[in-house]
């Protein structure tokens, strides 16, 4: 038996929460197309991810990776900020 590589499963989305101590939640939208009405919608998932020095604010959009399980929840952890939001553009 050789050697596989692991495919590595990445997302970019907005954090929607960082009230939680080394953890933020990340907000993903998909667009899907409904088979019957050929109508698009959004389907949205939240994932909670590891961020250890807790940096990543509100309205921050990053990048995460899968990684191994870091509790019952937390499967994933950030590798890059993609954009910050300033606090005074917030709604």
């Amino acid at each position: 038996m050789g050697f596989q590589k692991k495919i590595e499963r990445k997302f970019k989305g907005r954090v929607v929460s960082d009230v939680m101590d080394k953890t933020i939640v990340v907000r993903v939208d998909r667009k899907r197309w409904h088979p019957l009405y050929k109508k698009q919608y959004t389907v949205t998932k939240r994932y909670k991810v590891h961020d250890p020095k807790n940096t990543h604010h509100v309205g921050e959009s990053v990048t995460f990776v899968e990684c191994r399980p870091l509790s019952r929840e937390k499967r994933w952890r950030v590798v890059e900020v993609s954009s910050h939001v300033n606090a005074s553009t917030q709604s």
